[in-house]
């Protein structure tokens, strides 16, 4: 009797039990969110161009590296640390000699980050603060200037993915879409208070939404009297002014066809976070930044984005501030695409004090 009861005891607990042959919610998904004791499955995964559960593929990492040449010894800002992909190359060329200043606003990913990024043993200060935050964070380091300053303005796969951050359209959670859980505001807070000119400003000029005045009159209609609390009822609005069904849009979709609430998700979430208030602090301030030589890289996602980017540094090479800035805009290759889709949009452009 006492045997069995001990035993019982000692059983170890089970993990908790899912639905079907495969996990398919974000939590359920445990081999992903350790993906670096299973990287057979990570080979898996990346070969059907889908990301891990939990984890983030870095895109454009060749060209970043070889546009920017970080060597030994340098000191290198990476302005939006993530997953630490970029970061992580950055660190194992310019070595222990060398220097990495990170920021990140969001505050768990940045000490998950810290722990991945710490055995490469390369000195690191980690910041959480947005990158606009640079010159007062140099200042206080006693640092002359940066060497190289990255930054990646596509949001990370670990936020995409996780239901309860609100960032995607594909699984339910609460209308939320903040990147640091420190701002006031929700997607839901701004979607049953903004005016309904101010919906429309906001669709069209942060995503080129073609319905965005018929997208904003029905939020207004239905705020009225359900207010908006979960992503499901923007994705299902959204579905009835353009008059598709969800079984409509299952059989049309392919891999390049953008989903319907893509672009007003984009606009949200920009708005929610200030994106462009972000960037243009950051290319105002970053010319002072950077030393003499000094290469700066922006890896933009969205025409606006890149259109600033592309002004600042054609600008600061018109009035002398850069030496020389790209030309031609860098984007991934088919082959990147094939295996990481979500490596579309991206836009890199690059310049030189």
């Amino acid at each position: 009797m006492n045997t069995t009861e001990s035993s019982g005891q000692d059983k170890p607990r089970r993990r908790k039990r899912y639905s079907g042959t495969h996990p398919k919610h974000f939590t359920e998904k445990y081999k992903e969110h350790a993906i670096d004791v299973h990287p057979e499955l990570l080979e898996h995964l990346r070969a059907k161009g889908k990301t891990p559960a939990g984890a983030h593929i870095p895109i454009l990492v060749h060209e970043v590296m070889e546009v920017l040449r970080p060597a030994a010894g340098e000191v290198v800002a990476d302005c939006t640390l993530g997953y630490g992909g970029h970061a992580a190359e950055f660190m194992r060329r310019i070595g222990p000699t060398g220097r990495l200043v990170g920021f990140d606003v969001d505050g768990a990913e940045l000490e998950r980050t810290r722990n991945r990024l710490e055995p490469l043993g390369v000195p690191m200060s980690l910041h959480r603060s947005n990158f606009a935050g640079i010159a007062n964070v140099m200042t206080k380091a006693g640092l002359e200037g940066f060497d190289v300053i990255f930054a990646d303005l596509g949001l990370s796969s670990m936020q995409i993915d996780n239901p309860a951050r609100g960032m995607s359209y594909k699984h339910g959670g609460p209308l939320d879409m903040r990147m640091d859980d420190r701002r006031q505001r929700t997607a839901a807070d701004l979607l049953n208070t903004l005016s309904e000119k101010e919906l429309v400003e906001a669709l069209e000029e942060l995503a080129d939404e073609p319905d965005c005045r018929a997208i904003a009159r029905q939020v207004v209609r239905q705020r009225a009297t359900e207010k908006f609390v979960e992503t499901g009822q923007l994705v299902a609005l959204i579905f009835d002014v353009k008059g598709i069904t969800m079984s409509d849009w299952k059989r049309r979709q392919n891999p390049g066809l953008l989903h319907p609430a893509a672009r007003t998700f984009q606009a949200l979430r920009m708005l929610v976070n200030d994106e462009l208030g972000t960037l243009k602090e950051l290319l105002r301030v970053v010319p002072y930044c950077l030393k003499p030589g000094g290469r700066i890289g922006i890896l933009s996602f969205h025409s606006g984005e890149d259109r600033l980017v592309k002004h600042a540094f054609a600008d600061g090479v018109r009035e002398g501030v850069y030496s020389m800035a790209a030309k031609e805009v860098i984007t991934p290759s088919r082959d990147e695409i094939a295996s990481n889709p979500r490596s579309a949009s991206a836009k890199l452009r690059w310049a030189i004090k």
